[in-house]
């Protein structure tokens, strides 16, 4: 089961248009309770390319790799989409993509 504040390797495809493509890390922001309860997941997925830029990239560490949560790219994503837990990120990641989502939905 999939858990807040986890990175699990995710199956996008498909796509349309600009959307962020291919199998990739996506870290996991939707609460547990969604997450046991629903068939999907809220997931911002995570990309090594481009630099940090927050609100919308926000860097943290993947797999001990550097990485950015492409924060514009927040989905709804089925648990059948989902292959494998990679780890998760510290309390302190996870804080920078709350306050990430929340500059640009514009929640307060």
């Amino acid at each position: 089961m999939p858990r807040r504040g986890e990175i699990w390797w995710v199956r996008l495809d498909p796509t349309v248009g600009a959307e962020i493509k291919k199998s990739r890390p996506c870290l996991i922001v939707s609460t547990n309770i969604i997450n046991e309860r629903r068939k999907t997941v809220i997931v911002v997925p995570l990309s090594s390319s481009p630099r940090p830029g927050p609100p919308l990239l926000v860097p943290l560490i993947c797999a001990g790799q550097a990485a950015v949560a492409v924060i514009d790219q927040i989905r709804a994503v089925s648990k059948e989409r989902f292959d494998s837990l990679i780890g998760s990120v510290s309390n302190k990641h996870l804080s920078a993509v709350e306050d990430a989502l929340r500059q640009i939905l514009e929640l307060g």
